[in-house]
């Protein structure tokens, strides 16, 4: 069907005919017709956000998609009256389907909306998988990230990984709509790519990757259980906790005093600075490397009358066992081809900000350096360390993160249950979106905000979509598409536990 142009006379009634059998007409456009939407009476069902395609007199097939449905009738009050009081009434009704269009492709493979109107009374069909794949751009390809297929269609909606990686990327949903588990979709997407990632973990929810998922009935999307275990490594503060990581340790010789205080908690900083700076200089003048507790011993054996306070923080800091002789290091975090996990579960909240933004700062100077591969760094819970209001440790290096890493091949994967408690100078960077439910007012205004391309009428999906369907924005898409989220390969780490 690509490429076709079809004359008026090429338009007549035995024309239609045959097309009626090969697509199945559903309607005919009436009233007012312009260039970018239409309006058809509905003759056969169709369902809201399905694919129509309409002959134009210039162009020939164009696509177009249902963005609200209505039922017009002629019931007034009075006849209303009548059926209340048990009457029978003629009740005259139509349904009617307002089209948005999205275009047709030129010869060179542009998208584009015709340029004049379409003609009242011509026949409304649903749409072809063919065309429905050349407007969209869906090609029968496995290059991409394979996220599931359209909805209503046996069409494989593949994501550009260069687009997500080069422009960031966010997965927003309410708690229980399937946020960790699509992202876990794309994670594994990427791992079959050799896509280099770091994924920050508060709850523990991703070592699940390692592990195949069930057997499930997956003739639909041609998926079968599999775990990536042998392309992933786990780092964690509190190994202890979780077994299967490695220590992620940091010398305390790495770390900025007044950072070193803020994780002590000083209320009165400045106090303290001076000694601290003291003991630190006079270690690392006479024996190189230092850890925490020779600083304790040092400030202990110098008997100032402010350091005691100093060094009960510092005691404190060393129970949480952060800090060793020898740290992580940071090339075998960053893995060429492979996902390292910052598995946090366990680590107090002011704590995760502290690690997050250590890792990722220095990830980013490294990477401007190309002392690292290019990669992309999720960020699960990421209203936890980037927040519209208020300030946490890694704040700033989010904001420098969305707004220059793309530059340096750094992507950022922000993962929330709430759009609306992330920094606004973050979010908006993502320029690939996938929208699962999202109920809450102030939460749709902020995803509004940040989607180009989205009609009226999936604005209001969005508080609707069953478990399992997404509205993805971006990566290479021309369009806003509903999609039906493919199952995972792996097991699901962010599944509801039964209390019952």
């Amino acid at each position: 069907m690509d490429g076709i142009r079809l004359t008026e006379a090429e338009l007549g009634e035995g024309t239609l005919a045959e097309e009626e059998q090969s697509y199945g007409r559903v309607g005919v456009t009436f009233g007012d017709v312009g260039t970018t939407s239409l309006k058809f009476n509905v003759s056969s069902p169709v369902d809201k956000g399905e694919y129509i395609q309409i002959a134009h007199p210039d162009i020939g097939w164009v696509l177009g998609q249902i963005d609200k449905i209505e039922r017009q009738s002629d019931l007034s009050v009075e006849k209303a009256k009548e059926l209340n009081n048990g009457n029978e009434v003629d009740i005259d009704d139509t349904v009617i389907a307002t089209v948005n269009i999205i275009g047709y492709r030129d010869d060179d493979g542009l998208l584009r909306i015709p340029g004049n109107p379409f003609r009242a009374g011509e026949p409304v069909y649903l749409a072809e998988e063919d065309l429905i794949r050349n407007v969209l751009g869906l090609k029968r390809t496995r290059e991409g990230a394979f996220i599931g297929k359209l909805r209503g269609h046996d069409i494989k909606v593949n994501m550009n990984i260069n687009a997500i990686a080069q422009k960031h990327l966010s997965v927003l949903a309410k708690t229980g709509s399937g946020k960790s588990y699509t992202a876990g979709v794309l994670i594994e997407e990427m791992l079959k790519n050799d896509v280099t990632m770091v994924i920050l973990d508060p709850h523990g929810e991703y070592s699940s990757l390692a592990k195949p998922g069930k057997k499930r009935d997956s003739k639909k999307f041609d998926i079968e259980p599999r775990g990536y275990g042998e392309k992933i490594t786990e780092f964690s503060p509190n190994p202890e906790i979780n077994k299967d990581a490695q220590p992620l340790k940091f010398t305390f010789r790495s770390m900025d005093t007044k950072e070193i205080l803020e994780m002590c908690g000083m209320s009165k900083r400045q106090t303290y600075v001076n000694s601290l700076e003291n003991a630190k200089s006079k270690l690392a003048t006479t024996q190189g490397d230092f850890t925490i507790s020779e600083v304790i011993r040092l400030l202990k054996g110098n008997e100032e009358d402010n350091s005691t306070t100093l060094i009960k923080g510092l005691e404190r800091l060393k129970e949480k066992k952060l800090f060793a002789g020898k740290g992580s290091r940071l090339d075998e975090i960053v893995n060429e081809g492979r996902a390292s996990i910052i598995n946090l579960r366990g680590t107090p909240p002011d704590m995760q900000g502290f690690i997050v933004d250590k890792l990722a700062s220095s990830i980013f100077e490294l990477r401007k350096r190309e002392k690292v591969p290019p990669l992309i760094l999720f960020a699960e819970e990421a209203h936890n360390f980037c927040p519209q209001r208020g300030k946490v440790e890694c704040s700033d290096t989010f904001r420098t993160l969305a707004s220059e890493g793309r530059k340096f091949g750094l992507g950022l994967g922000i993962i929330t249950q709430r759009p609306a408690k992330v920094d606004k100078n973050v979010l908006s960077q993502c320029n690939t979106q996938i929208i699962l439910k999202v109920s809450n007012p102030n939460d749709l205004k902020a995803i509004e905000k940040s989607v180009e391309g989205m009609t009226k009428g999936m604005k209001e999906e969005i508080s609707r979509l069953p478990v399992g369907e997404a509205i993805i924005s971006g990566a290479g898409l021309s369009e806003p598409l509903l999609v039906q989220v493919r199952p995972r390969e792996t097991q699901d780490g962010g599944e509801s536990v039964s209390v019952i």
